[in-house]
């Protein structure tokens, strides 16, 4: 039998951290509350781990996706279903915090599968 040694892939690295600006001044705006968040650390972020992932498969990539999209649920504002504008602009945070993780990541197959997703939303 014969081995050969060959190279392993590089190491992605295994968390992507979020944080929702966005959403955060959308809350201060909405709620009144003057001098919102000047720095990005002052922001909500939610660290999503994908090590036990293989990202080089679909169903490695949709698991991913899935835990982005929870994350941006959790650090954008949860606003009342009857007040279309926040909603509207909720949902502009979670599509922004979620692009900004796509593209942290940097995973062509990602970036697919959230292309497709918001083809269909």
């Amino acid at each position: 039998m014969i081995t050969a040694n060959l190279p392993q892939p590089r190491r992605r690295r295994t968390t992507v951290r979020m944080a929702a600006l966005v959403g955060y001044l959308i809350a201060a705006t909405a709620t009144g509350i003057a001098g919102a968040a000047s720095t990005a650390g002052d922001v909500p972020s939610v660290v999503v781990r994908y090590a036990d992932l293989d990202l080089a498969t679909d169903q490695g990539v949709r698991v991913l996706y899935a835990r982005i999209a929870h994350a941006a649920s959790a650090v954008c504002p949860d606003v009342p279903i009857s007040d279309l504008h926040a909603l509207a602009l909720s949902r502009a945070c979670q599509q922004q915090a979620i692009a900004r993780a796509v593209h942290a990541v940097n995973s062509p197959l990602l970036a697919a599968v959230d292309a497709d997703h918001w083809k269909r939303s």
